[in-house]
């Protein structure tokens, strides 16, 4: 399990080992694309199936997030959906709204914005914009159907410039990573890229070429130290569209969004293999499926578990509700059993 830290802000620097990222797809033709802005006028104009085609179009629907209060820095970027909500990173959110939010489009325009839903889980937020600006809502692809190769654009203002469009490719899909310990730790199988992905990009778009969005940037890893400023070494990690779009429509029409729940608490710690079950939750999914406190999980569904870390991505890839089978080692004996997982609602 990759563990990454999320990027603090758009004029701030690193903070330590890892930070935010994104990802996008070039995948079979789809019958129709989705419905994008059209170019300035006084534009020179782009085949919309190039790169900078979909950047003049796509743009105008991504907005830069900063605090109300000018004093305070920090920021990220977002992108407009349907129904004029905004969706960005939890970790953008979350160290500006209590000075109050505020979102600029590409051409200037200004609204404030407030939270609908957060979730730290996924480094999700929704905001409602006060004085929406008419652009085309981006819609979310399919990050089902991206894979290594596929080239991928990430729009977003890093470092504080607004409107900056990098290029790159996948580099690998279903990459576990993590942005640390605890409640408010995200945790996610994300898209990697190449793109140039730096603090300040974090919750805006990656998109295929196409325009469509396949990722959320989230992370990146840098060779920073705490103290030192650093950035982009083309190891940058998006949230897939798939996740994103249903914790969304969650935020949206709930306020939080709920996961799968094994029903035990974890050893995220652990230098070996397999995931240590510290303690059990009584009548909880794990308790139900026959499994103890200090049994060690060694595989979730047919694929083996490296670490705690890694076990706490694979749940939470899953759905309440949903079946697994388990592989298992107690006193030396390996075991099996199937887990029904219960939801964090319960």
């Amino acid at each position: 399990m990759l563990v990454v830290a999320l990027i603090a802000g758009g004029a701030g620097g690193a903070a330590g080992g890892l930070l935010a990222g994104g990802g996008s797809q070039d995948a079979a033709p789809q019958v129709e694309g989705p419905t994008m802005n059209e170019p300035p006028p006084e534009a020179p104009q782009r085949d919309p199936d190039t790169i900078a085609g979909v950047a003049q179009r796509v743009s105008p629907s991504v907005v830069s997030i900063r605090s109300a209060d000018r004093s305070v820095m920090g920021g990220g970027s977002g992108f407009i959906i349907e129904g004029d909500h905004v969706v960005t990173n939890d970790h953008v959110s979350a160290e500006l709204e209590s000075d109050g939010i505020l979102v600029e489009y590409s051409d200037g325009s200004l609204s404030p914005a407030t939270v609908v839903g957060a979730d730290p889980s996924s480094d999700l937020a929704v905001l409602a914009l006060e004085d929406p600006v008419a652009v085309e809502p981006l819609e979310f692809g399919d990050s089902e159907q991206v894979i290594v190769g596929d080239e991928v654009i990430a729009i977003g203002a890093p470092l504080g410039y607004s409107g900056t469009v990098t290029q790159g490719i996948i580099s690998a899909v279903n990459r576990p990573v993590t942005s640390g310990e605890g409640p408010d730790a995200s945790r996610f199988y994300a898209l990697q890229t190449d793109a140039a992905i730096n603090p300040g990009n974090s919750g805006g778009p990656l998109v295929d070429t196409r325009g469509r969005v396949i990722g959320v940037n989230s992370m990146i890893v840098t060779m920073g130290y705490a103290g030192e400023s650093a950035g982009n070494i083309g190891l940058g990690f998006a949230i897939p569209s798939v996740e994103a779009d249903r914790v969304v429509q969650r935020l949206i029409d709930d306020g939080e969004a709920t996961y799968a729940d094994l029903g035990a608490e974890i050893d995220v710690e652990r230098p070996l293999p397999g995931a240590v079950v510290d303690s059990v939750e009584s009548g909880g999914a794990a308790d139900r499926a026959g499994l103890r406190s200090g049994d060690v999980i060694t595989t979730f569904d047919g694929r083996p578990v490296n670490s705690g870390q890694e076990l706490l991505a694979m749940i939470r890839d899953r759905s309440p509700g949903d079946e697994v089978e388990v592989e298992y080692e107690r006193g030396g004996t390996r075991e099996a059993a199937t887990i029904t997982l219960d939801s964090t609602d319960d």
